[in-house]
């Protein structure tokens, strides 16, 4: 974990995250007093001196390597802002990185940071299944550049994915371990462990990175860096925004690491904007409650959805238990059972869409993570675009609803969901 700075302690004693959110990063001084950061609305900065200039260009193009406490200034908001440096520090708080990028949206971290450790006749090793458009990125666009992609089930033991890589004669290829854990929308566990051993393993001269999307449970109740990761990211859009107001991504690490990543993004040009950051800044604030909340509702809707005569199998990581083969990942690995669940009920698509189709309170609508409760059908929406016969393979059958719990009263959200299974 990344030592804090000492604005991270009250009287010797380090502060809770929770707390932290509120001020860590900001000097209310630098900016008229305001207790809230500003929105820095602008594209340039002045600077002091052309010796300045020159060496924030070092920086920010890794001509040089940055000293041991060098920061490098404000230039240009599409390499830093200070909404974006300030929401970049706190962001690190949660998972213990020690550095963070911010993107303008989940695909644009993942896809920056895939190809900022990624050439051609490399291999990147990856969990199934995972979100529509990283499953795209990797099977369809990665391949174009000469990246050669192997999957493994989400709950596939590293030692039978390390024994599928030697006998295809590519382990001596891999790049990097791609996770999504839980998997979206199975909510399938992957070890995140024995997967960062397995890149120990077959590391050799270039080291074999570890990426862990974490959205599903978000910072709260799952830090992949802790078990061994080496970059975790997000789309912010969910649960770190939590508003359904802003389109985001992050990528946290080391600090050696996320220079790289954001060499790439200043490239690629897929930094977020200063609003954006602002608007992270403000949600940041109340993520604890608002994933606290999601995750006790869905506990409840969750053994309602148990007990439905129309529910034929709910995926919820709450009803994991002793002699489950994944229940000993969940209890090393996670904190809390969050706030999604994905059920099947009884029938196919046609019953699904009547479900969803007679919902009042809960709506109908894709993303995740927000205050409001919404549901969606992952076959024909958010998974619409991977190949059919694995969509089945993976579990992801036209029976199955995925709801994203939100902060309503969960007698409501039930009474919601009777009422719409009644149309089942």
């Amino acid at each position: 974990m990344a030592e804090r700075k000492p604005e991270g302690y009250l009287e010797g004693r380090p502060l809770h995250p929770e707390s932290l959110m509120m001020s860590y990063g900001y000097k209310p001084a630098l900016s008229e007093g305001a207790i809230k950061i500003p929105i820095f609305q602008t594209s340039t900065f002045v600077f002091k001196t052309a010796e300045d200039g020159k060496s924030f260009f070092e920086l920010a193009y890794g001509l040089r390597h940055r000293g041991p406490s060098e920061e490098m200034g404000l230039i240009y908001s599409r390499l830093n802002n200070p909404d974006l440096e300030v929401l970049e520090d706190r962001l690190t708080l949660w998972d213990g990185a020690e550095s963070a990028a911010t993107f303008a949206s989940g695909m644009a971290a993942i896809s920056t940071t895939l190809l900022a450790f990624v050439r051609p006749g490399d291999v990147v090793l990856h969990s199934e299944p995972v979100y529509g458009g990283t499953d795209f990125l990797l099977k369809h666009v990665l391949p174009q550049f000469g990246v050669r992609v192997v999957g493994f089930h989400a709950g596939t033991p590293a030692e039978a994915a390390e024994t599928q890589l030697r006998r295809q004669g590519l382990a001596d290829k891999l790049a990097m371990i791609y996770i999504e854990t839980p998997a979206n929308p199975t909510n399938a566990l992957v070890d995140i462990a024995a997967y960062a051993a397995l890149a120990a393993r077959l590391s050799g001269e270039r080291r074999v990175l570890t990426a862990v999307d974490n959205t599903f449970l978000g910072p709260l109740w799952q830090q992949p860096l802790r078990h061994g990761a080496d970059l975790v990211l997000y789309s912010a859009t969910k649960y770190i925004g939590g508003h359904s107001d802003v389109i985001a991504g992050v990528c946290l690490g080391s600090r050696a690491l996320l220079d790289q990543v954001k060499v790439m993004r200043t490239i690629f040009g897929t930094m977020a904007g200063a609003h954006t950051g602002w608007l992270l800044l403000r949600s940041l604030e109340t993520l604890k409650l608002r994933m606290t909340s999601q995750m006790k509702n869905a506990r409840y809707v969750a053994e309602f959805l148990n007990d439905h005569p129309k529910v034929e199998r709910v995926y919820y990581l709450g009803n994991l238990s002793e002699g489950d083969p994944q229940y000993e990942v969940y209890r090393r690995q996670c904190s809390a059972a969050g706030g999604m669940i994905s059920f099947e009920v009884v029938g196919g698509e046609k019953e699904a869409f009547r479900l969803l189709n007679a919902l009042k309170l809960i709506h109908l609508a894709v993303s995740l993570g927000g205050t409001e409760s919404l549901a969606e059908h992952p076959a024909s929406m958010t998974h619409s675009d991977v190949d059919p016969e694995e969509r089945i393979e993976l579990g992801i059958t036209p029976a199955m609803v995925r709801i994203s719990i939100g902060v309503e009263h969960p007698e409501d959200l039930i009474a919601d969901l009777a009422q719409a299974l009644e149309q089942v």
